[in-house]
């Protein structure tokens, strides 16, 4: 009798501790976090944690909220293999994406399985055209196209403009943004150069750049390729403008010598917007990493704190936390406040924000011009 006593005890002890934890609520997050993409996936994450602890600082749930990461390396098999796990063992409803090709190849998971999918980084347009599931915090790069060219053509007189690109989605879907967008102010794109997406040797790339004697140079790649096909543009004799996107807003190409004049675009925030939501999320930021926070940390910020809203609306409403609810309350919400900005999204799940353009100069990039809209 003793040890049955004991048993039931014991059982209702575990019973106890699951429902006490039941309400505990974890997300998944599919970052490069080793390779030569990784520097990302620490500013992605920086960003996404900093969110967490506000949401539970606040108890704006019910129970915990944790984030379960995943390695994707950048590369869209390891995002699938990723992918899989967080889907079918860790069993999130939602789950953090980066990069065009990864996303990509982790949609059609997403869907079959009702898990939301919130990116954040990666800005190929057709990341607008994934299904219900699939969201973006960040405008993609047809917008950032859209948005320098114009100021490159009109505002500098750059005309001529060679393109070198990563040969993936994301690069091919620049050159045909640029070469679209050149013609309608008049300008050209005067040769378009690809390169693999692990090459780190572009010194023959630089030599016919040079042989078309462009205005300006749009460079269409990320991570550490990118600060080399600066670095090595530069090295061999390559001098003129070089613009490029969001991705160049990273610590690494930044700190770059050979970037010094470069401008790129990216979505414009107030961050003297006099709301407790940008105060907190810049104060805390500086507190912990000693620097002002980046498009990419703002936007896996607004990321997961859109999911503590969702998921805090469907906790008051007695709905379970899942995907499919998650987007029907998503759909029910007419702006969320973000950092920097009140927004909607669009019924394609894209935030259309604001373009800003930028220059690299001595202490980092400073805004130089917004867009016109």
């Amino acid at each position: 009798m003793k040890k049955l006593l004991a048993g039931l005890a014991l059982c209702q002890g575990l019973t106890l501790s699951s429902l006490g934890h039941a309400t505990d609520l974890a997300i998944g997050a599919l970052f490069p976090l080793s390779g030569s993409n990784a520097e990302y996936g620490q500013i992605f994450s920086s960003g996404a944690n900093l969110a967490v602890e506000h949401i539970n600082a606040d108890k704006m749930l019910s129970g915990k909220l944790s984030i379960v990461y995943e390695d994707s390396q950048a590369l869209p098999m390891q995002g699938v293999i990723g992918m899989n796990k967080l889907v079918n063992v860790t069993k999130v409803p939602f789950v953090l994406s980066a990069f065009t090709g990864v996303s990509k190849a982790i949609a059609p998971i997403g869907t079959r399985s009702k898990t939301v999918m919130v990116n954040g980084g990666g800005v190929g347009p057709d990341l607008a055209e994934l299904g219900d599931y699939f969201w973006n915090t960040i405008p993609l790069v047809d917008f950032e196209v859209r948005a320098v060219v114009p100021y490159l053509v009109k505002e500098r007189g750059l005309k001529r403009v060679a393109l070198v690109y990563v040969d993936d989605p994301l690069g091919q879907s620049v050159v045909k943004e640029l070469q679209e967008e050149l013609g309608k102010v008049g300008g050209e794109l005067v040769g378009s150069f690809s390169v693999p997406a692990t090459a780190q040797q572009f010194s023959g790339v630089a030599a016919r750049v040079r042989d078309v004697k462009p205005d300006a140079v749009y460079i269409a790649s990320y991570g550490s390729q990118q600060g080399q096909i600066v670095k090595q543009l530069r090295d061999n004799g390559v001098s003129q403008q070089i613009a490029s996107y969001s991705a160049f807003a990273i610590p690494s190409t930044l700190s770059l010598p050979e970037a010094k004049g470069a401008i790129f675009t990216s979505q414009k925030v107030d961050w003297e917007k006099a709301d407790d939501i940008t105060k907190r999320m810049l104060q805390d930021y500086k507190k912990q990493h000693g620097k002002e926070p980046n498009m990419y940390v703002l936007n896996y910020y607004n990321a997961v704190r859109t999911f503590g809203v969702l998921a805090a609306a469907l906790e008051k409403a007695g709905k379970p936390v899942t995907g499919e609810n998650l987007l029907a309350q998503r759909k029910a919400t007419k702006t969320f406040d973000f950092v920097g900005a009140t927004v909607s999204f669009a019924d394609n799940g894209t935030i259309q924000a604001p373009i800003q353009i930028n220059e690299i100069g001595e202490g980092g990039a400073k805004p130089i011009a917004d867009a016109a809209q």
